[in-house]
């Protein structure tokens, strides 16, 4: 029988993010740990790798054949534009781009003239996009994705009629761990499912005991359950709509 989450209301003094860490100094979580006297460290449980040219050829997909690209990710864009590179693929100075948020989109400079091209953005999924969608219906849309894709952008676009073709450009790799071994913390914060794995992969023993764990998403959320591990600290939700907030919330209880 798993344990109560309020029964588990201790005090947090160090945090694992499964994230890679961060480029700057602006981070969030930095003015977490320097607000309430955290120890945070980052490890990316999981990387992506892109998948070779010769292999992206035995899929059949020809890159001219599309007049827009739907970009869900930066991992997206990068192997877009490297399998392009790759495959001696000129792109098109008209081909229109459909982002998934304007992160993404501006994220596009690093490879293109932003203001000379057609660009498209939501907040955060696919149905912000829908009114801007309804307007270029008639497009063959190439939607560059991981081995293990997000389903809703691409089930939303199907759904909707769009002709949309997944192309596999990268795949995410367990990271190795193993130097993490004989390390624990307070708690673990997860972002994947993906991540999920990782961490049995590296270790298949693992035992939640007092670690609380958080998870952002709700397939996140079905992997830590699924493991029979207790998720203490969920996000998002409407009190806390993003992780670093979550974890805020839940210290201020704990930490008192």
């Amino acid at each position: 029988m798993q344990e109560k989450t309020e029964d588990r209301l201790r005090k947090v003094k160090s945090i694992l993010i499964t994230l890679p860490k961060p480029e700057t100094e602006k981070s969030p979580y930095f003015d977490l740990a320097k607000k309430y006297n955290l120890k945070i460290d980052f490890r990316s449980f999981i990387h992506v790798e892109g998948i070779p040219a010769r292999d992206f050829r035995k899929d059949k997909i020809t890159l001219a054949d599309f007049t827009a690209v739907v970009f869900t990710s930066r991992n997206a864009v990068d192997h877009f534009f490297r399998i392009s590179e790759e495959m001696r693929y000129e792109v098109p100075a008209d081909l229109k781009y459909f982002c998934i948020s304007e992160s993404t989109a501006l994220y596009l400079q690093k490879y293109i003239q932003y203001r000379k091209r057609k660009i498209f953005f939501g907040k955060q999924t696919a149905a912000d996009l829908s009114e801007v969608l309804k307007k270029h219906a008639g497009e063959k849309f190439l939607y560059p994705c991981s081995d293990v894709a997000t389903e809703d952008t691409m089930n939303f676009l199907l759904k909707n009629g769009y002709d949309l073709t997944p192309a596999v450009l990268f795949k995410t790799v367990v990271s190795d761990l193993s130097d993490l071994a004989e390390v624990t913390y307070d708690m673990i914060a997860f972002f994947s499912p993906s991540s999920i794995q990782s961490l049995y992969t590296n270790f298949p023993e693992f035992q939640q005991n007092n670690t609380r764990i958080a998870a952002f998403g709700v397939n996140t959320h079905k992997a830590v359950k699924d493991n029979n591990l207790i998720v203490d600290i969920a996000a998002p939700s409407p009190e806390s709509p993003s992780m670093i907030m979550a974890i805020e919330n839940y210290i201020k209880k704990s930490n008192k």
